[in-house]
């Protein structure tokens, strides 16, 4: 039994237990601010309660976390219902998935911290379908399929039986599977394949580009209300060449990075400012996904200074 240790103290405890309780609310919520939250919160939770009788503290504070999750989660379900509706009335279209917060590192020397979160990372592309799942389905296939929590701990934070969670879990993993297929492992295969599209993307060569992109690619961009610059989904080679060959101007600005622990580049503009920062999706040497984040207020909000030199 996992007790709260008077020399350590319970902070001390508790510390063993943050990274793993970070991965699990940055999985969840695909924000790092909210995610840092969420930690806390588990931690004020933790530190009002008397656990000394509890056998399994990583379990006992999983739940605690999962359940602050799924509270953010349904909140941003909720307005984004309301959002659509205000968006459907007018006229408009339901938008891409949010592209998550990118967990960053350089890719010739990353620091160590950042090596910990790389190495316990998942694909962006990934992280893109999450957001569309229901708050149940996202709740139930994470904390099973990524933490190995069983479905019979994970339906009461969902208020399902454990044959329903299970079935919510089943459900998400056919929704990952069909739009985010498993990466190629080998990380210098997939540099081949992303320097390969910026070389013909600084040559503007389109069918060099072709042969790199998958028939099916998507290219998602953010968007930004504030600049009135909608969020972009492209489906397609010819069109996602065709986009790329548009912004060939920024090839030169592209610094090799690794995105989730994939292959990627932060585009830092000539003023030293970051432009965008592109993460790449690579299963047998092709691309299948881009995911572009360059919303100028989050992009301000990364720790980018390793790629300013």
């Amino acid at each position: 039994m996992e007790e709260k240790d008077p020399a350590a103290g319970s902070a001390d405890l508790f510390e063993a237990h943050r990274p793993h309780l970070r991965a699990v609310a940055y999985r969840m919520l695909g924000s790092l601010a909210e995610a840092e939250d969420a930690v806390q919160d588990t931690w004020l939770r933790y530190d009002r309660t008397d656990t000394a009788e509890v056998e399994n503290l990583g379990g006992w504070l999983t739940t605690v976390i999962g359940r602050l999750c799924l509270t953010q989660l349904r909140s941003r379900a909720q307005r984004r219902e309301e959002s659509f509706e205000s968006r459907t009335e007018a006229g408009g279209e339901e938008p891409p998935p949010r592209i998550p917060d990118p967990l960053i590192g350089r890719a010739d020397a990353p620091d160590p911290e950042q090596e910990v979160l790389l190495a316990d990372s998942v694909g962006l592309a990934l992280m893109v379908v999450l957001e569309s799942l229901s708050p149940a389905e996202r709740v139930s296939f994470v904390l099973h399929d990524m933490f190995a929590v069983p479905f019979e701990e994970i339906a009461p934070l969902i208020e399902k039986t454990a044959a329903a969670t299970r079935q919510l879990a089943s459900r998400a993993r056919r929704k990952v599977q069909g739009r985010a297929p498993a990466p190629d492992r080998d990380l210098a295969r997939q540099r081949v394949a992303v320097d390969a599209f910026f070389a013909a993307t600084r040559t503007g060569d389109l069918d060099a580009l072709l042969v790199v992109l998958d028939p099916e690619v998507v290219l998602r961009a953010d968007g930004d209300a504030g600049r009135e610059r909608r969020p972009v989904l492209l489906r397609g080679a010819r069109t996602v060449a065709g986009q790329a060959v548009m912004f060939r101007g920024l090839s030169p600005y592209a610094r090799p990075a690794l995105i989730n622990g994939a292959a990627g580049v932060v585009v830092i503009g000539a003023n030293g400012r970051p432009v965008s920062i592109m993460a790449f999706t690579v299963v047998d040497g092709v691309i299948t996904a881009i995911d572009v984040l360059s919303d100028p207020d989050r992009l301000a909000a990364l720790d980018l200074a390793a790629f300013a030199d």
